[in-house]
């Protein structure tokens, strides 16, 4: 096979493994927007901080926001044991860029003027160091996870989008109130294991990524499928009628497909362009 054969091959392969048909009717080859390349770390820190800032904004209008609760954490670049957090007190729809913290691996403020959620740096801190692939953490109580949370059970392969989440979740039941011990917070990285989300039970949602793309829409699914699951089980309770379990080969096939770090990335990257379409990017500030 000519070289430039494989070259096509491997990018419809890549293209492919997006849900993405590469070649249009003239046979110019399509590309598929992919994670950018930066020339500085200083660069993708502030790529870094726009989307997690988008990610905020993205929460709050799902719905995901609940008084001073909740937090997202993206790595920084350049001090890799330090991230970048959300004020404590500042609504999820009001954050731009200029308002995130960095804090270090003590929890103290390195960056900002605002304290940060106590649990956030609890959980955060330890995931992060758990986890050098780990550069984004999104930990919410949404109405439909926290809802599913209290069976203290893992999700059912019953839809597509279960499957991202196929032998990639886990449940951590060890509840203690509010987390703000730093032994606690190493309990769910232990919990959360090499998975990308965890069900915490009696709390609500956590997911991690590659990139704050790739977990912010981890935790969008994750959400969207506690809620199918609480339909299903519901329905299946009142109708006589019994739920289908994918098959394992099936689940096993399919989770490869829908559920690489690349497509959790291409997945918020409609929600960022939406955001950044209506607020004009008053948020990039």
């Amino acid at each position: 096979m000519p070289p430039s054969a494989t070259v096509l091959q491997n990018e419809d392969a890549s293209n492919a493994a997006s849900g993405a048909l590469g070649l249009s009717v003239s046979g110019q080859k399509l590309r598929i927007r992919s994670y950018p390349t930066f020339a500085t770390l200083e660069e993708e820190r502030l790529y870094r901080k726009q989307h997690l800032a988008a990610a905020f904004r993205i929460f709050a209008k799902r719905g995901f926001d609940e008084g001073i609760a909740g937090h997202i954490s993206v790595r920084d670049p350049i001090l890799t044991d330090h991230f970048w957090l959300n004020p404590l007190s500042m609504h999820f729809s009001q954050i731009c860029v200029s308002d995130l913290i960095l804090v270090n691996e003590a929890g103290q403020v390195v960056i900002g003027d605002e304290p940060i959620n106590a649990a956030a740096f609890a959980i955060h801190s330890e995931i992060h160091k758990a986890r050098p692939d780990v550069h984004a953490a999104c930990h919410a109580h949404s109405v439909h996870g926290k809802a599913f949370s209290a069976f203290g059970r893992e999700l059912d392969m019953i839809t597509q989008d279960a499957l991202r989440f196929y032998k990639s979740h886990s449940v951590y039941r060890e509840f203690g109130g509010v987390v703000l011990d730093r032994e606690e917070g190493k309990r769910i990285a232990q919990a959360l294991g090499q998975g990308k989300a965890a069900i915490l039970q009696n709390h609500g949602l956590i997911t991690v990524g590659g990139s704050i793309d790739e977990a912010a829409f981890w935790f969008i699914s994750l959400d969207k499928t506690c809620h199918a699951q609480l339909l299903v089980d519901a329905a299946e309770r009142g109708s006589g009628h019994q739920k289908v379990i994918i098959k394992e080969a099936e689940a096993e096939f399919t989770a490869k497909q829908v559920g690489g770090p690349e497509k959790g990335w291409l997945g918020f990257q409609p929600y960022y362009d939406e955001v950044l379409a209506k607020t004009g990017g008053s948020f990039l500030t």
